[in-house]
């Protein structure tokens, strides 16, 4: 090999022989390829043919996503100790030291095209449908689940100019907001898309922008945000009705409806005098006078705590094809997709992101969804296998079984070996089921208490700190004198 522009470089490009590139390709971290494979098709991994990533690199497209995978399973895992596992890796299949420096991985994450990530979403939720079944369907129609969160960025100019801050904080004092709304699928628990934006863009008008992926027959669950006459009124045109709780600004009186049943009616709503902000003058025209909306209300009774009322607005209208019965409990199935959220933001840690850019940060919070949905085709492949039910089988147990089972698959000898730890895998995860605590008390208090810092009411480069103000909080102040 001859560098004669880069003699310095010589000695470590040297060792890179072709046969050693080839089987640095083949070595993954923690050796996803059996997972990843039975799940994605081979051109979705493989290098571009021309352009970006069509060079013969050490962190190929392929090793790249399966990088920021294990980055994304793992919480709080730096750049750092992915490299040192890529090391220790190819150290071992072919003997060769690579460079212990982070730049080429953050580069080749920086190369990830965002199309793939997105394709791979979508594969993955596909997927993890085709794995559980057609059991979650109401009268044949699929139900999808539109949710909304935000996460947390880094605090860096390009971070805050497109998602900035809360606006009653200080400047210098808080962190860039994502804000994005998720469309899952209420049958296998998978993220269909995502769209992301600012603070500044309203739920229902984010929601929009899902539009190609609700087709004629689905049925939409939401929360408060969609019972309001906006989504009512424009989603059914698409032949997409819609299921949600009804807007607390809208009040009810069952004696102006037209009675189906006990708590149960039609009532007639008009259009605003005053055009929405949330649509165009040309798209409030195509808005109808005037629509029929079913609303139901039933009581919502937890053992130990005081009854609840619930009311639902829906423009599933017929009550024998769809009773009042089944559209409470489907409404309270919406309940597991919060724990979706939960198993994003606080098991695999998506509330605060760590990519000091926008453009990655974007790409860091669809890694971690795409990680989820590949997560909950695992979960599905093993409702499949041994007949448990989805809703018990557990997340987090998930996550840290992929992480072990993997790293002994690629142990194996033989191919009969690894196909018999896959299904060990597939059985550990049916029988370590969340048990069954129907009306459980879980409040959301902390139990270990915070420490004892201030809070940042500068920019920390501005902040200055004195000596004795770790005495005193905010909300109880403590008598230091009578201590002593």
């Amino acid at each position: 090999m001859h560098t004669p522009f880069f003699p310095a470089f010589r000695p470590r490009l040297a060792a890179c022989r072709r046969n050693a590139t080839q089987k640095i390709r083949q070595a993954s971290l923690i050796q996803l390829e059996h997972f990843l494979q039975g799940i994605f098709p081979p051109h979705l991994l493989s290098q571009e043919d021309e352009g970006l990533n069509s060079r013969d690199r050490i962190f190929t497209l392929c090793l790249t996503l399966q990088c920021f995978l294990a980055q994304v399973l793992k919480p709080n895992t730096s750049c750092r100790e992915i490299v040192r596992q890529v090391q220790a890796l190819v150290r071992l299949v072919s003997g060769v030291l690579i460079d212990e420096g982070t730049s080429a991985y953050c580069q080749a994450r920086q190369r990830l095209p965002r199309g793939r990530i997105e394709r791979l979403l979508a594969v993955a939720a596909q997927t993890a449908e085709r794995r559980v079944g057609a059991g979650g369907r109401i009268n044949g129609r699929p139900v999808k689940v539109v949710d909304c969160s935000s996460a947390k960025a880094p605090d860096t100019p390009d971070n805050q100019k497109r998602y900035p801050q809360p606006s009653e904080q200080k400047p210098g004092c808080g962190f860039p907001v994502i804000r994005f709304l998720l469309l899952f699928s209420l049958n296998s628990g998978s993220v269909l898309n995502v769209v992301m934006s600012s603070l500044h863009k309203h739920e229902v008008r984010l929601l929009r922008e899902l539009q190609g992926d609700l087709q004629a027959g689905d049925i939409l669950l939401g929360d408060r945000a969609y019972g309001d006459f906006t989504t009512l009124a424009t989603w059914p045109a698409d032949g997409v009705d819609v299921l949600a709780r009804l807007n607390a600004m809208r009040k009810v009186d069952f004696r102006k409806a037209r009675r189906l049943a006990k708590n149960d009616g039609l009532f007639v709503w008009k259009r605003s005098e005053t055009a929405s902000q949330l649509f165009s003058p040309q798209q409030w025209q195509k808005v109808p006078q005037s629509i029929t909306v079913r609303i139901l209300r039933f009581r919502a009774t937890i053992r130990g705590y005081r009854a609840r009322r619930i009311t639902l607005a829906t423009t599933l209208l017929d009550p024998k094809l769809y009773p009042a019965e089944q559209l409470i409990g489907l409404y309270a199935r919406r309940w597991r997709l919060e724990l979706c959220l939960r198993d994003l933001k606080t098991t695999m840690g998506m509330e605060m992101l760590g990519c000091l850019t926008p453009d990655m940060a974007e790409k860091e919070l669809l890694m971690y969804l795409l990680a989820h949905n590949l997560i909950r085709c695992l979960m599905a492949d093993a409702v499949g296998r041994h007949q448990v039910e989805l809703e018990r089988v557990s997340f987090k147990g998930t996550v840290d079984a992929l992480r072990q089972y993997t790293t002994a698959i690629a142990l194996g000898r033989s191919r009969k070996m690894r196909a018999q730890l896959w299904e060990d895998l597939l059985l550990n995860l049916a029988r370590d089921l969340v048990p069954l605590r129907p009306n459980r008390q879980e409040p959301r208090a902390l139990k270990q208490r915070p420490k004892n810092f201030g809070w940042l009411t500068k920019p920390r480069r501005k902040f200055k700190a004195w000596a004795h103000r770790n005495r005193y909080w905010k909300s109880n102040p403590r008598n230091y004198r009578a201590l002593n």
